[in-house]
């Protein structure tokens, strides 16, 4: 029952609890809220690389990560009420030395995420890096879950990527170069109870993966997986300490991982010259807790 309870807040931990894509005009999506600004520190071989869900948690740390690698950012957020901190975020990447933008969008409306990568090429031109991180919770048990509580996490988790996909597919494919990297769970892969909906939507983003990775290959497009463990974020604070202590005792390496890890292993397979020749393949950011699976 205390491994449960561990995966539980993992899946809590790992992504948002809102969706990463909420219409602000009828037709979807707004326009960006900061504009770009080319700094001296910029890489001359910046990529262009598209967040989603990026405003907090995970995804922030991720876009500060290929920021202050001097990559130019798009941020997508999740609602007006996160414009200010979407903002910020563009603020801090700029402060370290990248370039960035903010982008509000709809993940369930495929016409959505069209106008949100043609505000993206609006912004820098195109897209080169793909990294499908929005995500949100409605956990219950299966025989109580609702039909909404199902869907709503079905629509951002899974079909939200293929969308997000689906449309940098269309850019890179004419380019014949690309990399996609999907954020994952630990939960897609050993399950957790009262989650059936998010482990079958992030297992799901894995299987999608594998077969979009050979279906990519033929234009030079990498598709990868990342799934993170028990994280340390903001919402630990909240936990009790003597619980914490027992949670960490049941990951192999004993600690909590740091946003900054998982930043990492998305910052090296977005832009590391190695990962040319890597694709299909799921990575573990997690301690070891899903170790075998």
């Amino acid at each position: 029952m205390m491994f449960a309870k561990v995966v539980l807040t993992i899946a809590a931990l790992a992504v948002s609890t809102t969706n990463a894509f909420v219409q602000h005009q009828p037709l979807g999506v707004s326009r960006t809220i900061t504009k770009s600004s080319s700094l001296n520190m910029v890489a001359d071989d910046a990529k262009v690389v598209l967040v989603t869900g990026s405003s907090r948690g995970l995804g922030k740390a991720i876009a500060l990560e290929l920021g202050k690698n001097g990559q130019k950012v798009i941020i997508n957020y999740v609602s007006d009420g996160s414009a200010d901190a979407a903002a910020a975020t563009v603020e801090e990447i700029k402060a370290a030395g990248g370039d960035a933008v903010a982008i509000q969008a709809d993940s369930s409306d495929p016409d959505s995420i069209k106008k949100l990568f043609a505000e993206s090429v609006e912004a820098f031109g195109t897209v080169d890096v793909l990294v499908n991180n929005a995500g949100i919770t409605k956990d219950g048990l299966v025989m109580r879950m609702k039909p909404a509580q199902w869907q709503a996490v079905i629509d951002c988790n899974l079909s939200g990527v293929f969308y997000c996909t689906q449309a940098f597919f269309k850019l890179a494919s004419k380019k014949r170069t690309g990399r996609i990297i999907n954020i994952s769970s630990v939960v897609g892969q050993i399950g957790n109870p009262g989650q059936a909906n998010y482990a079958a939507a992030k297992g799901g983003v894995i299987g999608m993966a594998m077969a979009n990775a050979k279906e990519f290959s033929s234009r030079g497009i990498t598709v990868n997986t990342v799934c993170p463990g028990f994280i340390a974020t903001d919402m630990v604070d909240k936990l009790d300490e003597a619980y914490l202590e027992t949670v960490t005792a049941g990951i192999p390496l004993k600690r909590l991982g740091k946003p900054e890890e998982v930043a990492g292993m998305v910052r090296f397979l977005a832009l590391d010259p190695a990962c040319d020749y890597i694709t299909g393949h799921t990575f573990n950011v997690d301690g070891g807790i899903a170790m075998g699976a």
